[in-house]
């Protein structure tokens, strides 16, 4: 499943999964087992490359579409799908709102008109954080991560990007445009409008008839799910599975005509259900024929909504024997990327489901963050089909969700050779560190995915999402894998369970140790990791009027609604307050001096509802947030500066229609 901001934490049918005894053990392939074939299509080799790119990445995380650039991301993918446009509640149209989506999961109208029109095109980036190093100005007809794709696509001409519809959280209204003729082509025809024609509502005074022609080369569709079984709260009706194939259908129709009066092909790709629970109401040999291509989210099957465990892959390439979990109903198989992929393409009659999908439209996904629980014996396997205390602790980045977290919050587990185990029944990676086990990707479960998709005859292979991978260490050996072809092709496993079978260390190199996975260009400093050259003591780095007890607030600096220093501080007398709009995040900020590779923390006492701090120009932007309250909280966030830098700019802002912040007592160490 594809969660929209923060990554909303999902419960899916693989509630389904029980511990079918008191210990479970790892199976072995069987030594005779040949190479599997189960899609009947001829294996090919290379394929398209295609990735998600977070709408909301900007905030917290710091990520850019400049990252996509300077990382070589752009240079390599053929597709990048930007995440995610909503549906209005009351018209039933593609819309542009600038509101924020509940997080809590159980509030079924979380994404009742939410969005960010300011993110899509009316922030402004300066020259550090543009794609082409420009700064946007007041009067240009776009700001914000559209005017950045334009920048992005002039420089990689032959990147086309989809604008994806949908996900996690905003899906609840896609029954409803989905349920008739008429609903159909208004809907459509409201994000052709918008989005390929480019008229975009005039918000903030960017946007405008035609100002966002020529961004989007098509759509996205992430419907989850069409027959429901999503966040709770989204409409669904027994017509879903027909409806879907309709909705496509008329998607189809009218790129094709838009694309006749552009001169140019439009591509319309599908997020589709990996679950045979939820691809039985997908008319899957029909919808084929209107896609450009599909990604089967091969993913997320299970994961700390299972909160005792047992511990188990999000995404094995086959079902190990041993698996706990039992039998999805109604039929007689569990969760793994292999019977999804023949669901789809020769079909599962236990489920009703007819096949008919061509495998060379089918993408393998990649997830680039993990699913984890703490709590967790070793047992004889080091963790896996493990009973567990509970969802492993969450982190900041990934909005401290319990139970997931970001390839980039978990350096020094995920890339550590003596916490990696290898599953060769499921063709899976899992992490354990004697408490922690973690499901997830490395550089050896990539190419077991690869070379089972090149001898399946598949596509190719997408990732959600960038972000959580910002220096590509798993985007590299996944681009490399695609490319090529299968030097082997994986087998299914065979018999019944072993009490006999244990995993094996991955023999192959973590992706951060790998040379092929380091990025070429900077940020060249992970998290954990560090710099290239020794760091010197620290120097520089001093705030000016920390404690705005000047009662003034210069040197500081306040976008939007603007800042003062008031009464009232966390020490002193006095505090800075940023005075947040529903338009903008009343970002304030100073330019201080620093020395190069030097590592700093960053620290302030903050006040108000979903207060950010960070800091940008390091060369290895960092920053931290809270959704706080009335009561005084302290942020701090270490950054490293570049072998050049000698000014970092340092910011603290709210967050949009959150009500005034406050900080105070900034300092940099």
């Amino acid at each position: 499943m594809h969660r929209n901001n923060r990554r909303a934490w999902a419960v899916t049918a693989a509630a389904a999964t029980l511990l079918a005894g008191a210990v479970s053990l790892l199976g072995a392939p069987s030594a005779s087992a040949g190479p599997g074939n189960t899609t009947g299509a001829p294996a090919t080799s290379g394929g398209i490359k295609v990735a998600y790119f977070d709408q909301w990445s900007i905030y917290q995380n710091a990520f850019y579409l400049k990252n996509v650039d300077t990382n070589g991301m752009a240079g390599k993918l053929d597709y990048l799908l930007y995440d995610f446009a909503n549906i209005d509640p009351n018209n039933l149209t593609c819309f542009e709102p600038n509101s924020a989506a509940s997080q809590d999961e159980n509030n079924p109208n979380a994404g009742d008109g939410a969005g960010d029109y300011y993110a899509d095109y009316a922030k402004t980036f300066a020259n550090g954080n543009s794609v082409d190093n420009s700064t946007d100005t007041w009067n240009q007809p776009l700001a914000g991560n559209f005017h950045q794709l334009q920048e992005l696509k002039a420089k990689y001409p032959k990147l086309k990007v989809l604008m994806s519809i949908g996900g996690w959280t905003y899906s609840k209204y896609f029954s409803d445009v989905a349920a008739g003729d008429a609903a159909r082509k208004k809907f459509v025809s409201s994000c052709v409008d918008m989005f390929i024609k480019g008229n975009l509502p005039a918000q903030g005074g960017y946007g405008g008839p035609g100002t966002g022609k020529g961004i989007f080369d098509g759509f996205d569709i992430d419907w989850e799910y069409p027959g429901g079984g999503g966040h709770l709260g989204n409409h669904a009706s027994p017509n879903d599975k027909q409806n879907f194939t309709a909705l496509l259908a008329e998607f189809r129709n009218q790129l094709n005509t838009q694309g006749g009066a552009d001169g140019r092909t439009y591509a319309l790709s599908a997020a589709l259900p990996a679950g045979q629970d939820k691809i039985q109401y997908i008319e899957t040999d029909k919808i084929g024929q209107y896609l450009t291509f599909a990604d089967p989210m091969t993913y997320d099957m299970h994961g700390g909504w299972e909160a005792q465990g047992p511990t188990n892959h999000q995404t094995p390439v086959y079902q190990n024997p041993n698996d706990p979990m039992n039998n999805v109903p109604p039929g007689n198989a569990k969760y793994s990327i292999d019977e999804a992929i023949k669901a789809y393409t020769v079909g599962d009659s236990s489920y009703g489901i007819p096949g008919g999908f061509p495998a060379n439209k089918l993408n393998m996904g990649v997830p680039l963050y993990y699913r984890g629980w703490t709590g967790v014996a070793a047992g004889a396997n080091h963790g896996l089909f493990q009973p567990a205390g509970g969802p492993a602790q969450g982190a900041p980045n990934s909005g401290n969700v319990n139970g997931v977290r970001m390839y980039k919050e978990l350096l020094g587990t995920v890339d550590n050779p003596g916490y990696t185990y290898w599953d060769a029944a499921s063709q899976a990676a899992y992490f354990y560190d004697g408490n922690n086990f973690w499901s997830g990707e490395n550089a050896k479960s990539i190419q077991a995915k690869m070379d089972y998709a090149h001898c399946n005859g598949l596509g190719g292979s997408f990732v959600f999402s960038l972000y959580d991978d910002p220096n590509a260490a798993l985007l590299n050996p996944l681009m490399t894998a695609t490319g090529g072809s299968a030097a082997s092709c994986p087998a299914p496993p065979t018999g019944s369970p072993s009490a006999s079978a244990s995993p094996t260390k991955s023999s192959s190199p973590s992706p951060s140790t790998s040379p092929s996975t380091s990025p070429s260009t900077s940020p060249s400093t992970s998290p954990s990791t560090s710099p290239s050259s020794s760091p010197t003591s620290p120097g520089g780095g001093t705030v000016a009027n920390p404690g705005l007890e000047s009662g003034a607030l210069s040197p500081w600096t306040c976008a939007g609604s603007g800042g003062a220093a008031v009464s009232g501080g966390h020490t002193g007398s006095y505090a800075l307050q940023g005075n947040v709009s529903a338009g903008d995040t009343a970002q304030c900020q100073q330019v201080i001096t620093v020395k190069p590779n030097t590592t700093y923390t960053l620290s302030a006492w903050v006040k108000g509802n979903y207060t950010y701090l960070g800091v940008t120009g390091s060369g290895a932007d960092s920053s931290t947030w809270t959704p706080g309250g009335s009561a005084w909280t302290q942020l701090s966030t270490k950054f490293t500066t570049g072998a050049s830098v000698t000014s970092v700019t340092v910011w603290v802002h709210g967050w949009y229609g959150q009500g005034a912040y406050q900080a105070d007592d900034f300092s940099v160490s």
